[in-house]
């Protein structure tokens, strides 16, 4: 059986690429976005995700890292947009959320394998 550390960093790294995002969302909110800290941090810890990226990749399948990094991102930026931006969610974005999470969930069933 393979070692499910892997895939655990791999979740971590889509859970810092959400946090990395929501610095860039910050940014973008200011008319000099590439001069404002946010930004820095939000480059800065998309930088040092590589090193993980490195191991993450070494170890286990693209594309089984595609469909697990894309369900963690697509979960967390709409835990970010719903309860840190206050933006809500229509029904029909509720419906785009749950079958997109259900397209990658079948995914990596196959990628997994």
């Amino acid at each position: 059986m393979k070692s499910l550390y892997p895939i655990a960093w791999a979740i971590g790294l889509g859970v810092v690429s959400v946090i990395a995002d929501y610095f860039l969302k910050r940014a973008s909110e200011s008319p000099n976005a590439f001069q404002t800290p946010y930004f820095i941090t939000g480059a800065a810890i998309f930088a040092l995700s590589s090193f993980g990226w490195v191991y993450v990749l070494r170890h286990v399948k693209l594309a089984a890292i595609g469909a697990i990094y894309s369900v963690v991102t697509v979960v967390g930026l709409a835990a970010v947009e719903l309860l840190i931006l206050n933006e809500p969610f229509t029904k029909t974005e509720w419906l785009g959320l749950s079958l997109a999470i259900s397209s990658l969930v079948l995914l990596s069933r196959f990628t997994m394998t």
